[in-house]
């Protein structure tokens, strides 16, 4: 009989603590819109009380969406709990996620409790959360580093506090699959109140076996995945929900799993997330990396020409990998656009509509071909935005071999013009050192990237820039052009734009 799992996703709270993956709040509306089209069951939207800004997306999540659960993470506090429930206390099905450490060694070292004091507090503030909402999970933190017998004593109690999902996190990524699987059963066996609780598991991946365990948790009884898009998390990232997802859809034959996911949304989902933080998927990554459906060698290629199942065995169409023959170029008029954007699974207002046309009109009119790929890239461009405090007027360039490189750039500021001229090490280097003095702030370039969108020489060129002003906040930029020194410049100042919002904020 096939077992339904409930897919948690966390990647806009323990996928956004990884370094490099921060978003801002409209980034993460924006990422919480497709987990809704994807169909996931819970967005775990933050950590309410981790800071102003986390409360102000939490919320806004909470607020936004209407299809998916929403849950905010607290520690065993009263004062996490109280603010988790006030940002997502108007969410249609809101979830309290709150966590203590269960292990020796964090109860010694980091909480400086007994564990008859981590018990304690557990049901206490379990009891404590269930005044706000019914739907309470309770997470035994570093749980595969603690005693079974001792969890099983905890979650006995919890479930009578209020407690409706227990996860049993593997946090450090430090068990193994058989290990594992044990390890749950014992728990089951010696917890007499299991069957009213969910169980769910939470796997990180410093050994490379997080989606091994969590299917062996699986086969042990839970019914929870929390996971995220591209496995993205803290140090080596937690489950991928897009391996697990597909696991299950694949092999039905061994785990008999399946979930509510909307595959065919995976590689979308896949691609916006890599587009806001800036974090490249490897190209060998299963599922969504580039050369998951790509077949090089002769032989394989006479094999798929023959029967595409001799090396695939999913296709590229289930993860949401659409071929189209209908070609985009400056021919082209709005209703084919709307009609090549509605296929992509995108749904636009008619100003977003408006304003991505605009710039498929300016791109066609550069390039011979319009690719599913560029429409992308806009879509994704046009559609996560910053009010823009900067926009770009114009820019000249004066560079060579045997010259020092200078730039003169014109931004628009609340209508007013301003223009800087400045040198630099190449033609990129001299644009940011202008747009530096433009804007009057001494800005850390962190990382710079440039590749083009799909093939050809008329290709785009998609810039990716990561600034920061020396506080440790990092802002990624994107820019999108023909002319690569253009998307460069774009994207630096759309980078100095999310750093001027975030400080109004």
């Amino acid at each position: 009989m096939t077992k339904k799992m409930i897919i948690f996703d966390t990647t806009l709270r323990d996928g956004e603590q990884s370094p490099g993956c921060s978003m801002n709040n409209i980034e993460k509306i924006e990422m919480a819109k497709q987990l809704e089209r994807l169909r996931v069951n819970v967005i775990e939207a933050g950590f309410a009380a981790a800071s102003p800004g986390d409360f102000a997306s939490v919320k806004e999540v909470a607020e936004t969406i209407k299809e998916c659960s929403v849950a905010s993470l607290a520690r065993a506090l009263k004062s996490d709990i109280d603010r988790s429930w006030e940002a997502i206390k108007n969410a249609k099905a809101p979830r309290i996620h709150t966590f203590i450490a269960t292990s020796d060694i964090h109860m010694k070292y980091k909480l400086k409790m007994t564990p008859d004091q981590v018990k304690e507090n557990a049901i206490a503030m379990v009891g404590y959360a269930k005044k706000y909402c019914s739907d309470i999970e309770f997470s035994a933190e570093d749980a595969t580093r603690s005693d079974p017998y001792f969890l099983a004593e905890l979650f006995e109690e919890v479930i009578k506090a209020g407690a409706t999902t227990l996860n049993i996190p593997d946090t450090v990524g430090y068990t193994t699959p058989d290990e594992f699987y044990n390890f749950i059963m014992t728990i089951k066996e010696h917890t007499p109140s299991i069957h009213k609780a969910i169980i769910s598991v939470h796997c990180h991946n410093d050994l490379g076996l997080a989606v091994a365990n969590s299917l062996a948790a699986a086969k042990a009884g839970a019914t929870q995945f929390e996971c995220t898009i591209n496995g993205i998390g803290e140090r080596a990232g937690n489950a991928a929900l897009e391996e697990l997802v597909m696991i299950m859809d694949t092999r039905k034959d061994v785990y008999q799993l399946a979930s509510d996911i909307r595959t065919e949304e995976i590689v979308r989902s896949s691609m916006l997330l890599t587009r806001i933080t800036g974090v490249k998927v490897q190209p060998n990554k299963a599922i969504v990396g580039k050369n998951a459906f790509a077949h090089e060698s002769g032989i394989h290629q006479h094999g798929m020409l023959n029967n595409k199942k001799t090396y695939e065995i999913m296709t590229p169409e289930s993860v949401g990998l659409k071929a189209n023959t209908m070609v985009l170029g400056k021919h082209s008029g709005k209703h084919a656009f709307e009609d090549k954007v509605k296929q992509l699974g995108y749904t636009l207002d008619k100003d977003d509509l408006g304003k991505a046309f605009a710039k498929f009109k300016d791109i066609a009119d550069k390039k011979k071909e319009v690719y599913d790929r560029d429409i992308d890239a806009i879509i994704s461009k046009e559609s996560v935005q910053v009010p823009k405090t900067y926009t770009l007027t114009r820019f000249v360039i004066n560079s060579g071999n045997t010259i020092t490189s200078t730039a003169s750039v014109t931004m628009k500021k609340g209508g007013k013009n301003i223009e800087k001229v400045s040198v630099g090490d190449g033609p990129i280097d001299a644009a940011f050192n202008a747009i530096q003095k433009i804007v009057g702030k001494k800005l850390k370039l962190e990382d710079y990237q440039l590749q083009s969108v799909t093939e050809g020489g008329d290709a785009l060129g998609d810039a990716l820039v990561k600034l920061s002003n020396g506080v440790g906040q990092i802002h990624v930029g994107r820019g999108l052009s023909t002319d690569v020194v253009e998307a460069s410049i774009q994207a630096f100042i759309n980078a100095v734009n999310k750093m001027i919002d975030q400080e109004t904020d």
